[in-house]
Parts: C-alpha cells; sequence; structure tokens
C-alpha cells in the first residue's frame, strides 16, 4: 500500500489551507469506487483569496520582473526536482486515475520536458525587428499578461498540468490552477516543487474543487485575464460564453473523435499495433484516441479479424500490476457513461471483442477492450466522444469516401493516416479537418509544433510559440528616424495647407 496523505488542501499565497467555509469533497479510489481521502472544496471565496495572491505576486513581486536567464534557471530546477519524484507520482496518479503503473511511470519524464522546454525556449527567444533604412525602426516587446487561470483535466493529470504551468510561468505570469476534482492527488505535489525550486510565494496558487463552483468562480473573475482550459467540448461552451463579458483570452484543447484512416498498400502489421496502442492506451482516456478506425474495403475483413483478435489479448489488471495495459477508468460516473454507449454500439454494430466487464473484475471501474465493426457513419458510437476502451471500424471504398467519414462529425482534433503512397498521404492530410495529422506514426509530439483542434475540438493553440504567444501581450514600438512626416492641421490663415 502507497503511502497516501488524509487530506488535500489549497494552496494559496505560498500556505496550505482550508476552504473558507470549511468545504470538502470525497475521493474516490477507481479500483474499489470507495473515499480514500477528501480535498477542500473551493469556492467563489477560495478563488478570490487565490487570485489576490497571484496578482499580488503579479504586480508587487520579483517574477515577472526578473531576466528570462532568472526564470529559466528555475523552471530547471522544477524539472529535475519533478523528475526526481517519477516514482512517488507515478504511485500517486495510478491509484488516483487508474493508469496502469507502467504508463504512470513516464508523466514524471514528460512533465519535466516541458518546464525543460519553455525554460530554454524563453531565453532563446527573439523577437520581430522590422527596418526601414533612414525612416523608421519597428520592433516588438514581450509582456507577460498578469493572472492565468488553468483548468486541467482528469486524465494524465500532472503531465498535462505541466503542459499550461511551463509556458505560463516561463512568460512571467502568475497563476491559479484548478485541478480536476476526480484526480487531485497528484497536483498536491506542486506545491512541494515549486517551494524547494525558489519559485517566488503568490507565483502559483492551487484551488481544489468542482467545476461548478471552483472552476465556475475562476472563468467569471475580473482579474484573470486568461483561461487555458482542457476538457469537454460542452464545458468549453460554457467557459466560453462565461468568460465574454470579460473578454477574456481563451485557449481551450476540448474534445475528439478522431479517425484513423488505414489504406490498402498501408504496413499492416505496424497499423494494428499503432491503432490498438491508439485507443486503448491510456484506458481509452486520451484526447487524441484514434476511436475511428475507417479501412478500406480490400483489406477490411484481414484487419477486423486480426484487431479483433489482439484487441482480446491486451491483459486488462489492477493498475499497479506491471503487466496491466488498461487499469480502471478514473471515476464510476464516466464508467456508467462508458457502459452505456457499449450498450448503444450493440444494436448500431457488430460486436467482435470486448463489450463489458472483464472476466474476474465484478466490481471497480474495469471495461475490456471493446472493439465494434461496420459502424455506419450516423451511428451514436461513430459520432460521440466516448472516451473510454471503445473503438468503431468502419470500411470505405474510395478516397473521397474516406475523406467525407474522416470529417463527418463535429470534432476536429486529430487524425492518422496509414498508407505507403507519398503524394497521397501528404494530400490527404492537408484535406482532413484536424488541427494535428499524424503519417504512418502513432501519437508523437514535439514541443515545438502546435497543440489543438478546429471544429468543436478547440480554439486557439498552444505548444512551442505559439504557447508564448497565448501568455503574452505583444507590444509593438515605433521609431522615426528621420524628418518627420506629418500633415499639419490648423496652420495659420495663408500658409500651405497641404502640410510637407
Amino acid at each position: 500500500m502507497i503511502d497516501l496523505p488524509d487530506r488535500i488542501q489549497h494552496y494559496i499565497g505560498g500556505q496550505s489551507v482550508d476552504s473558507i467555509d470549511g468545504s470538502t469533497f470525497d475521493v474516490l479510489d477507481p479500483v474499489t469506487n470507495q473515499t480514500y481521502l477528501t480535498a477542500a472544496a473551493g469556492k467563489q471565496a477560495d478563488i478570490d483569496a487565490a487570485v489576490s495572491a497571484a496578482q499580488k505576486a503579479f504586480t508587487e513581486g520579483p517574477w515577472p520582473r526578473m531576466l528570462p536567464r532568472e526564470r529559466s534557471r528555475i523552471l530547471h530546477r522544477i524539472a529535475d526536482l519533478v523528475e526526481s519524484r517519477d516514482q512517488r507520482l507515478a504511485e500517486l496518479e495510478s491509484y488516483d486515475s487508474g493508469l496502469p503503473i507502467t504508463q504512470a511511470l513516464g508523466q514524471a519524464r514528460r512533465a519535466a520536458e516541458n518546464f525543460r522546454f519553455f525554460a530554454d525556449l524563453v531565453v532563446a527567444q527573439r523577437d520581430d525587428t522590422y527596418k526601414v533604412p533612414g525612416r523608421q525602426i519597428n520592433y516588438v516587446n514581450r509582456k507577460p499578461i498578469g493572472v492565468a487561470g488553468l483548468i486541467t483535466p482528469w486524465n494524465t493529470p500532472f503531465m498535462l498540468e505541466s503542459w499550461k504551468l511551463g509556458p505560463a510561468l516561463a512568460t512571467g505570469n502568475t497563476v491559479v490552477l484548478k485541478p480536476a476534482e476526480f484526480t487531485p492527488l497528484s497536483a498536491s505535489l506542486w506545491s512541494g516543487i515549486f517551494a524547494e525550486a525558489g519559485l517566488p510565494e503568490g507565483v502559483f496558487n492551487l484551488v481544489n474543487g468542482l467545476g461548478e463552483q471552483a472552476g465556475d468562480a475562476l472563468v467569471k473573475h475580473a482579474d484573470v485575464p486568461l483561461i487555458s482550459f482542457t476538457g469537454e467540448s460542452s464545458t468549453g461552451q460554457l467557459i466560453f460564453a462565461n468568460a465574454a463579458p470579460h473578454l477574456k483570452g481563451l485557449s481551450m484543447e476540448l474534445g475528439g473523435k478522431s479517425p484513423a484512416i488505414v489504406f490498402a498498400d498501408a504496413d499492416l502489421e505496424a497499423a494494428i499495433n499503432a491503432t490498438i496502442f491508439g485507443v486503448f492506451s491510456l484506458n481509452g482516456e486520451r484526447c487524441t484516441a484514434g476511436s475511428r478506425i475507417l479501412v478500406e474495403r480490400p483489406i477490411y475483413d484481414e484487419f477486423v479479424e486480426r484487431y479483433a483478435a489482439q484487441a482480446k489479448r491486451v491483459i486488462v489488471g489492477h493498475p499497479n500490476d506491471p503487466k496491466t495495459e488498461v487499469g480502471a477508468l478514473v471515476h464510476p460516473e464516466h464508467f456508467d457513461k462508458v457502459m452505456s454507449y457499449i450498450e448503444i454500439g450493440k444494436s448500431e454494430g457488430r460486436l467482435v471483442a470486448g463489450g463489458g466487464r472483464p472476466d474476474g473484475f465484478e466490481t471497480g471501474n474495469f471495461v475490456a477492450p471493446t472493439v465494434f465493426a461496420d459502424v455506419p457513419s450516423d451511428a451514436r458510437i461513430f459520432q460521440e466522444e466516448i472516451f473510454g476502451p471503445v473503438v468503431a471500424i468502419t470500411p470505405f471504398d474510395t478516397e473521397a469516401e474516406a475523406l467525407e467519414l474522416a470529417n463527418g462529425v463535429k470534432y476536429g482534433l486529430a487524425a492518422y493516416v496509414w498508407t505507403n503512397d507519398l503524394k497521397r498521404s501528404h494530400n490527404f492530410a492537408q484535406a482532413i479537418e484536424a488541427g494535428m495529422v499524424w503519417l504512418n506514426s502513432n501519437n508523437v509530439r514535439d514541443l515545438r509544433t502546435p497543440f489543438g483542434g478546429v471544429k468543436a475540438s478547440g480554439l486557439g493553440h498552444e505548444g512551442g510559440y505559439r504557447s508564448i504567444d497565448f501568455y503574452t501581450d505583444q507590444q509593438a514600438v515605433h521609431i522615426n528616424l528621420g524628418e518627420v512626416h506629418n500633415p499639419v492641421f490648423g496652420k495659420p490663415a495663408g500658409t500651405d495647407q497641404q502640410g510637407s
């Protein structure tokens, strides 16, 4: 049994504190669905306190005024500390979210890399300068904006928090983090890491709580000019509406129903291995999961047969077992949602693998990897995000049909194309309505590239310089180097009225 805290508090102005009104909420172990700790439940007053601390640190503290190199040193110390806590983080993440321990073990390394990347980027960064010889110089100042509100999801929470914390802090902003209420455990590590690394008090603040209370208060707060959110599209719509009166800067990575398109000339074994991993890793709870697989007709029957057989061999088990490939879903509410879609799918497609609880797991949030074949494009399991270990396979006959199927949903986050035809791969990728496309590749990220979706999958992009753009104001400065050429209004009568 791992060592767990009895309760989780907020972290405001450098201090761990309870909610002002004493409210708490229960956090469940996804293997048993039993309460294993209570967390402080933040509300308006707690958000007000956190924003006040962050605002004070921004207006009076050293952080926004440090040289990029000074901030970079602290961010590199943060990265080293994150990586040194790999085992502890993996245990907490696996316990709290149901993520298999072998997949949780990589999260600290990825989180550390996010901090290192932005620590280096803000030092190496240069801004635009435009010259008109003898007449004018124009240059750009970048300035931190203020208090950034960061609202993060419950899937791989610690690593996804680092995606936002890294660039927000590197650019000199202060932050208020509101982690997902299903998985607050690993977020509690940040306060100790930041304090040990030397981050000034008040720069980082954390308020736990429910989305409709703490999250809503953060979005509506007049002194929070930026909101970065990762989560469901329906929640994103609410945030968009609630942020509108304040004209906040918004970056939102929302839901997905990403296609994986497999042409007949593809490396079939590589495509099957990648699409199995792409939808069943992280328990299927991943934004970029290729949960719709479109397969060209000549290889369709072989693909379905091999895919179903391999899906049946995927090991479902306890999250702390190193052999486990699919653990427990995060929460009973989400388990019920995924199971309801499986029941819907049984009337919409041909069930070829899974379809319910795996044998030997009568309790907890365990779902067998589930595969439906022959799924029509108007099926709910084709159109709607399930966010679990469930995949729909659909045949196509022509490239045009494949493109119509790929684009025929409201989402547009990611896509995967498997073909050995070079021209087709590039042209097809460009025609797909998705923010990110992988060609003959699994979901491998380069931190320099933009991350985000189109349509119902998001608003704006982060990653690389796009994150720097989001978390900074860009101020243009114009300097005259020559004779001033101004039209002159109000000259005395009798003089030239045209101006020079």
